[in-house]
């Protein structure tokens, strides 16, 4: 029902915000394709552009659900948990989420067509519900969604931050206190659109605890990051800006503070990173069908497991 803070919003923007699960083409869709019934005016003809008013109330039929145009691809999954509602997966450092201009293939999406066989469909659309990303360079624990309802209660938990998320990072300089917190606002850089920062006009709130695991020499800690917020390049922006990029982040700054590390067998090392040290290493939910919480962790990937070992044998 359209409540007065919606009376005069657009039709399929009015969906959107209401329905979780839905985009707003989404919305549009399911309107041109009459998906959507006025139970106030049942002959009325809905558009996406028309405007709702107070007290109106609206069917919504999901269950029409279309193939959606992407070609499933058999890729290997390290899957970590698997059921009726949801699937968790250990994603590898390289492998992009979603498909995108220039990642047009072999994405996780892509991935995990081929191998659901008992997808429901999420938003009208034959695809698994992503409830959250990582970055392309990013390992560890995803999960997504295999019908309407799982996703819909997966990201209510996102968004209303009951997801526990814990992330391992390694970072140039050494940190005084055993633990911190960083709360800087971020957004859009006004500087680079291209980049996030806390220099932006349209702050969101973030929030990151740290807290140091190791040392290396006077030049590198490991560091457990749990996040109570989920802004792009949260973990990457903050560490850079308060001058503890992480290593193998060259957008945030990792290659100047590369070259200030004195001794040569650590920048050797390091250099042989091609991606931000960063691994998403344990997810917790509450399943959405039995209420129970679970968590999930992804071991660390070799690629950082190894430079950590030779790290900590010339340190010692």
């Amino acid at each position: 029902m359209v409540e007065p803070t919606d009376d005069g919003k657009r039709l399929d923007r009015f969906l959107s915000e209401r329905i979780s699960t839905l985009t707003r083409s989404q919305a549009k869709r399911l309107i041109e394709e009459d998906c959507v019934t006025s139970l106030s005016s049942p002959k009325s003809q809905l558009r996406p552009a028309s405007l709702v008013e107070k007290g109106d109330r609206f069917q919504v039929l999901l269950s029409i659900v279309k193939p959606l145009s992407l070609t499933p691809e058999a890729l290997h999954l390290d899957i970590l948990y698997e059921d009726k509602d949801l699937i968790v997966v250990n994603k590898p450092a390289g492998m992009v989420v979603h498909p995108a201009v220039g990642n047009s293939t072999g994405t996780l999406v892509h991935a995990l067509l081929a191998h659901c066989h008992d997808l429901s469909g999420i938003g009208g659309e034959l695809k698994p519900g992503i409830v959250h990303r990582l970055d392309k360079g990013t390992s560890g624990v995803i999960i997504a969604a295999k019908n309407d309802a799982a996703h819909l209660h997966l990201s209510h938990q996102f968004s209303s931050r009951q997801v526990k998320k814990v992330y391992l990072a390694l970072v140039y300089g050494l940190f005084r206190q055993e633990k911190g917190f960083f709360n800087a606002s971020l957004g859009r850089s006004t500087r680079d659109r291209k980049k996030i920062s806390s220099r932006t006009a349209k702050p969101k709130e973030a929030l990151t605890n740290w807290e140091k695991n190791e040392t290396y020499g006077r030049s590198l800690t490991f560091l457990s990051v749990t996040l109570h917020t989920g802004r792009t390049h949260q973990i990457r922006v903050h560490c850079a800006e308060a001058g503890h990029p992480l290593v193998g982040d060259t957008t945030y700054g990792s290659e100047h503070a590369a070259a200030r590390i004195p001794d040569k067998k650590f920048r050797s090392l390091l250099s042989s990173l091609e991606r931000p040290a960063l691994h998403a290493f344990r997810l917790g939910i509450h399943h959405p069908r039995t209420e129970q919480f679970l968590e999930f962790t992804a071991p660390i990937p070799d690629d950082l497991k190894n430079l950590l070992d030779q790290l900590r044998s010339i340190a010692s």
